[in-house]
């Protein structure tokens, strides 16, 4: 009778790097409790690691002693089996697109609302936000060594950073990143954004900051069509709650409201 190992060798032939509890069930004729048993016998020799009650990853010799997988290799079935849409976003995208100026210890996600808990276990700490905007342009697909995987376009991933500025570390933090977004990014690319994007005050950010960045003039002009055809209003760069926006005076109705530090 096939054991858990085969079953694990097997999935690594194929490079699928994760497995569900079902999908055990499915192939191993055995009572849940010596299935159980031989899961505890390879998480001990940590050759496996449960993610999430009924979701294990697979940790082949190359990367076992990280005790941790690359997001790309188990993301998409991770989603699947959380049955959620997702895509890699942030640091971690931006990573993806070449901007990797800075090394996190963590894998940043987005999906959509309802909340999803952040999911730590062992050395691997998948830090996920929820939208109730989800994309409708904007998610590219890549691909791993284990399949495709969805990620937020360049563009997307520099307004989610501009958006989510203050979870991220604060404006500065992810300046040097945006600056090294802005040779990913194509005004494609930021067209099919403005097309659904709902957050005028974030694009509003972005021109200005692409604009302190002496991007190239390509990447301003699809922003600066968007903005002469709507109603805007002046905004903090950094949103502060206890603080009010005052003059602005340029194109973007941005009042520079700290000091940008990039450390490019």
């Amino acid at each position: 009778m096939m054991r858990i190992v085969d079953f694990v060798e097997n999935c690594l032939t194929y490079e699928q790097y994760a497995f569900t509890w079902d999908e055990l069930k499915a192939t191993i004729p055995k009572t849940d409790i010596a299935l159980r048993h031989e899961l505890m016998r390879l998480a001990e020799k940590k050759e496996i690691l449960t993610l999430r009650q009924g979701f294990y990853l697979i940790l082949p010799p190359r990367y076992k002693a990280f005790g941790k997988l690359p997001l790309e290799l188990y993301v998409e079935k991770l989603f699947k089996f959380l049955d959620k849409p997702y895509y890699v976003a942030f640091f971690s995208a931006a990573a993806f697109h070449g901007a990797s100026h800075q090394q996190v210890q963590q894998s940043y996600l987005m999906t959509k609302v309802p909340n999803l808990r952040n999911i730590k276990k062992g050395n691997i700490y998948l830090n996920i936000s929820t939208s109730s905007n989800w994309p409708v342009k904007n998610i590219q697909q890549k691909k791993s060594d284990a399949g495709l995987f969805n990620i937020s376009s360049p563009a997307l991933t520099a307004i989610d950073l501009i958006h989510y500025q203050s979870k991220m570390g604060g404006l500065n933090r992810v300046l040097a990143i945006l600056e090294e977004l802005a040779e990913s990014i194509t005004p494609g690319d930021i067209k099919d954004l403005l097309q659904w994007y709902p957050h005028i005050s974030s694009i509003q950010r972005l021109g200005f900051l692409f604009e302190e960045l002496q991007t190239d003039k390509i990447l301003l002009a699809p922003f600066q069509v968007y903005l002469s055809e709507k109603k805007f209003f002046p905004v903090l760069l950094s949103p502060d709650k206890d603080k009010k926006p005052g003059k602005a005076n340029n194109l973007w109705k941005i009042d520079k409201n700290i000091e940008l530090e990039s450390d490019l």
